[in-house]
């Protein structure tokens, strides 16, 4: 089976959707179901991930529905606030989604210090004894505070969102190979080769642009721990669906049979629970 191991939908509202900038304008519409299954067909993609795109409860339903229209939709990754007093009582309420699989809360935005916050961490605790995944969303200066999570929490099933978004426009690679690479020593953290294209230049980039920190993920977490994810639509910004997955493509054909479908999709099966 092969699968989009991160992708979005949304039906866009301009407040409610603010992160998409004028920068952005690409995508101020709406993105849904229909406009995402003729783009896998094409290229041969079983299934996806549905990820939230917005901080709201209701994010989690409006998933959960789309997920249920349409089969193909594999596994949702929602949305709760880990520092919430309600957070035990709001993951509860989805055990009886089978489409749920896990939660992310979006720390990109937010100080490395709140990973060490207790509130947050407790909040972790909960979902980790509910059998639910974690979709960490950072930059590079968050990656210190991460991998002093994730060995905190060493039976959590992790997995780092877009490779913890590389400044890949401005070459910079030393600092953030480093620390992948200790991430990437952790049995329990996965890595999602994605959302490159967007911490790229997104007008002028070229494949090889690329190559240096897929190699570093590559190297890191091996093809065991590595998913692909379009990140679609946000990356239409910068690029297509078939351009953004021949990237994947190009670099991993050189690998064996069996670390090409590991990447393409076993990763991500395994991971989300998908049969």
């Amino acid at each position: 089976m092969k699968i989009d191991a991160h992708q979005h939908f949304w039906e866009y509202e301009p407040v409610k959707h603010e992160w998409i900038d004028q920068s952005m304008s690409k995508i101020q519409k709406d993105f849904l179901p229909s406009d995402l299954k003729p783009l896998l067909d094409k290229e041969g993609i079983d299934g996806s991930v549905v990820v939230q795109a917005d901080e709201s409860l209701s994010e989690n339903e409006f998933l959960l529905r789309l997920a249920q229209e349409n089969p193909w939709i594999k596994k949702v990754v929602g949305w709760v606030d880990l520092s919430s007093k309600g957070v035990q009582k709001d993951l509860e309420n989805y055990k009886q989604e089978e489409n749920m699989a896990g939660f992310r809360m979006i720390l990109q935005g937010q100080p490395p210090e709140l990973m060490e916050q207790k509130d947050f961490r407790e909040g972790l605790t909960k979902l980790g004894k509910l059998d639910y995944t974690y979709d960490i969303l950072i930059f590079p200066h968050h990656l210190e505070a991460a991998i002093d999570l994730v060995k905190s929490f060493p039976n959590q099933p992790f997995v780092i969102d877009h490779l913890a978004k590389p400044y890949i426009k401005d070459g910079k690679i030393d600092e953030w190979a480093k620390q992948m690479k200790i991430m990437g020593s952790f049995d329990n953290v996965n890595c999602k080769v994605s959302g490159m294209v967007t911490e790229a230049n997104w007008d002028n980039w070229k494949k090889e642009d690329f190559k240096p920190y897929m190699e570093v993920a590559l190297e890191a977490f091996g093809s065991k721990k590595l998913m692909f994810g379009s990140d679609w639509p946000v990356a239409l910004v910068a690029s297509t669906y078939p351009s953004n997955i021949e990237i994947v493509r190009n670099f991993i054909q050189s690998l064996s049979q069996e670390e090409q479908e590991d990447i393409i999709g076993k990763t991500a099966a395994k991971f989300y629970g998908i049969s």
